[in-house]
């Protein structure tokens, strides 16, 4: 049995959720372990898997706040006992601060543990974890110390592997099949910034193109309001159905929404978070697709106008499209079960 980790937010837990899957193709039972509080208190009683919730504390860059260290200290003692209890062959650690706590336990008591950064730059928990990794995984080819460079491997970001025909798509989400789309999309819990930059700056497309807003749960009514003819807002939306239906996007810069984003092809102006928030992370992420063609990065709100006409230039589309092609390969979870199942 293989104890997967990983969560908080679904750019950690979808592509667990993905590599699991890939593992019990390969007939190797899985164990989800995710964190209290997270989204995947929500998603894993759904998903059919034998879980385990455990608490578990923020990691801070700057220094551990009272409360957190609490949880992270009760989510180490709660890893110890859950790793003697189900004595897994091997642990893959999705990173973030839900993976941190059962790949570190498993990790000092001898047990193969593999991690999986899906962002352009290592995060915190991968990065305290990554020494003590039997391998390490990537999403995109980055630069590591040299001491790790024999134990990585690109495998790319696990996404669902599936694709419907856009004029289906739209219809499926109540949107006009024929019409030219744009896709809004905070992530999947919906992204404030975006919430309130765009719909206004957006409402002169709407004689031409239709907008899809993924708002977020918790802003969704307030978010109705703001709705016109051809500017829908949903709280949430299925990921493949809108990335079928969309002929560009604009995104928040996180690796799961960018990976999407090149498997179907479809041009991003991407938004990432402040780098104070997130140590930069998203502006990695997006950076890494801009540098090749790939997605366009808005540096502020003041070139949103410029940005905008250039993504929705038909020729600049073209291209990001084929340079889109081949940063998110088919068959991501695969390799990265492999690794895993080599390990054991």
């Amino acid at each position: 049995m293989v104890i997967v980790t990983g969560g908080g937010t679904g750019g950690h837990l979808y592509p667990g959720l993905a590599a699991a899957s890939a593992l019990l193709e390969a007939g190797e039972p899985v164990t989800y372990v995710g964190a209290l509080g997270g989204i995947e208190e929500r998603v894993l009683p759904e998903s059919g898997l034998p879980h385990h919730l455990i608490p578990a504390g923020k990691l801070s860059r700057d220094a551990l706040r009272p409360k957190e260290g609490t949880k992270v200290l009760q989510g180490l003692w709660a890893a110890r006992q859950l790793v003697r209890d189900l004595r897994p062959k091997a642990v893959l650690s999705m990173g973030g601060y839900a993976g941190f706590p059962v790949a570190f336990v498993a990790a000092l008591q001898g047990i193969p543990m593999i991690i999986h950064e899906q962002n352009a730059k290592l995060g915190l928990a991968n990065r305290m974890l990554a020494q003590l990794a039997r391998r390490v995984t990537l999403a995109t080819p980055i630069e590591l110390a040299p001491g790790l460079a024999h134990k990585t491997q690109v495998v790319g970001y696990p996404v669902r592997e599936e694709k419907r025909p856009p004029a289906e798509a739209r219809a499926a989400l109540g949107l006009e099949p024929s019409r030219p789309t744009l896709l809004i999309l905070g992530g999947s819990q919906g992204s404030q910034e975006l919430n309130e930059q765009l719909p206004e700056r957006l409402y002169p497309l709407l004689g031409k193109w239709q907008i899809l807003h993924q708002c977020g749960v918790r802003w969704e009514e307030k978010l109705k309001a703001l709705e016109r003819p051809h500017y829908f807002v949903r709280g949430y939306v299925d990921s493949v159905l809108a990335w079928s239906a969309a002929d560009c996007a604009i995104t928040r810069g996180g690796a799961g929404t960018l990976s999407e984003a090149a498997y179907h092809q479809v041009p991003v102006l991407g938004v990432p978070l402040p780098r104070h928030l997130d140590g930069g992370a998203q502006w990695a992420n997006v950076g890494f697709y801009a540098e090749r063609g790939a997605a366009r990065r808005l540096e502020s709100w003041a070139q949103f106008e410029a940005e905008l006409n250039t993504l929705l230039d038909p020729s600049t589309r073209a291209q990001i499209r084929d340079r889109l092609g081949g940063l998110s390969p088919a068959g991501a979870a695969g390799r990265l079960a492999q690794i895993v199942l080599e390990a054991v």
